[in-house]
């Protein structure tokens, strides 16, 4: 075949390549904007890496440019025009001359350069937190479990239960919504306490490891209030494609007094009111296996509506909520979970004593709304399979519930705020 032929497959291959790509480009613009985006960078570590990516990418570009160009100019210029041409010498080779190839070594070496320095100065940046900051750094602790991730704010002391029944303080912890003073450094230590899991949170820091028996950290900084999407990178597991998070960057004066209402006991609703122990249970939607769990208002203002699940509820009916705190301790609930203020201690699951002003449960797969709480509480195994609250709750103790039952945990987790 002539090289006419190639010249022109080429560039019906190239043609072909721009179109695909373009395509992509307009159908895609959801991959640099959405919620997981690295392309939208709110704090200097997740901005370091994109531009070090961004100068990765013009490198590489150059290269391409710079190939692709001999090469198109090789085969122009060098194609055979006829019949006669494809039976002729080849033109001069420079193969062997040590000009070219002394600038082609130099020429590679001085692109990885470009590359490298940047890469290391990066690494050394995003390590930990930069000398000049460590001073009014925050600390908190991470730790990954099969599927969720806990996290232990050390700094900060709540009154509890030991396993004794003395009551003691000690750090609180929340689960799979981790929220940080924006504008701060935050240095995150991170641990596992089974498989290797990976702490990612694609706006604010790129993908740190969490290790069975050695401890990691990263650090990051939220450059103002916001509501940011975290998940597990690693595969852990069953379930690790729903193992995921949330992170909420609030204000100096909000996140004190989230704090504050972090360490208080789990709040009690009086008794009396509209409840009435003999209300019939409420109708709860049923859902399709795999369908998402998010409503469109919750996608819109994920901010404003974590601000509004930290408010109790109106219309709570308290007869149903002391049913279904009866029943937490009846169904073995509290055998896995920690209700600080209602003599809950457990730990093997998450800490449920400000559950209800999350806006996720299920490791950040489910907006925290009665439908999808009653959708958890009903088939946990349908939510994520294979979990520990299936697996070692209901199956293991044989827990069954009736509709009555699930409506009073319902209301009664609900009214944990």
């Amino acid at each position: 075949m002539s090289l006419s032929k190639y010249s022109s497959r080429f560039s019906r291959f190239l043609g072909a390549a721009a179109a695909v790509a373009g395509t992509l480009l307009l159908s895609g613009c959801y991959w640099f904007d959405g919620p997981q985006s690295t392309f939208d960078p709110n704090g200097p570590v997740a901005r370091s890496q994109m531009d070090l990516f961004y100068l990765t990418c013009w490198v590489s570009l150059f290269i391409f440019v710079v190939v692709g160009g001999v090469l198109a100019y090789a085969m122009v210029k060098f194609r055979a025009r006829g019949e006669a041409d494809e039976h002729a010498e080849p033109p001069e080779q420079s193969h062997g001359n040590p000009l070219v190839e002394i600038s082609l070594i130099g020429a590679s070496v001085l692109a990885l350069v470009i590359i490298a320095v940047p890469t290391l100065a990066g690494i050394w940046y995003s390590f930990d937190v930069p000398a000049e900051n460590k001073a009014d750094s925050y600390g908190i602790t991470a730790t990954g479990y099969q599927w969720w991730f806990k996290f232990d704010y050390p700094g900060e002391t709540a009154q509890t239960l030991d396993p004794t029944g003395k009551s003691m303080n000690a750090p609180f912890s929340v689960a799979n919504e981790l929220v940080i003073p924006s504008g701060r450094p935050v240095r995150i230590n991170l641990r596992t306490v089974d498989v290797i899991h990976s702490f990612w949170i694609p706006k604010l820091a790129g993908k740190v490891d969490m290790m069975p028996n050695r401890a990691n950290h990263l650090w990051l900084r939220a450059d103002q209030p916001g509501y940011f999407w975290g998940q597990c990178a690693e595969f852990c597991g069953e379930s690790h494609a729903v193992m995921r998070f949330r992170v909420i960057a609030l204000g100096p004066k909000e996140f004190n007094d989230w704090v504050n209402a972090q360490m208080a006991p789990a709040r009690k609703v009086p008794a009396g009111g509209a409840g009435d122990a003999k209300a019939q249970f409420a109708a709860y939607r049923s859902f399709h296996r795999n369908e998402a769990g998010y409503t469109g208002k919750f996608d819109v203002s994920p901010l404003d509506a974590w601000r509004a699940k930290q408010s109790p509820e109106t219309g709570e009916d308290p007869a149903k909520i002391a049913r279904g705190r009866e029943l937490f301790a009846a169904k073995t609930c509290s055998s896995c979970h920690t209700i600080r203020g209602d003599g809950f201690i457990g730990v093997v699951g998450p800490e449920l004593t400000h559950v209800g002003a999350r806006t996720t449960i299920a490791a950040g797969l489910l907006e925290n709304d009665r439908d999808e709480l009653h959708r958890w509480i009903h088939a946990p195994n349908e939510v994520k399979p294979g979990n520990t609250m299936w697996v070692a709750g209901y199956l293991a103790n044989n827990i069954k519930l009736t509709p009555e039952d699930e409506d009073a945990l319902v209301n009664y987790l609900q009214s944990l705020k």
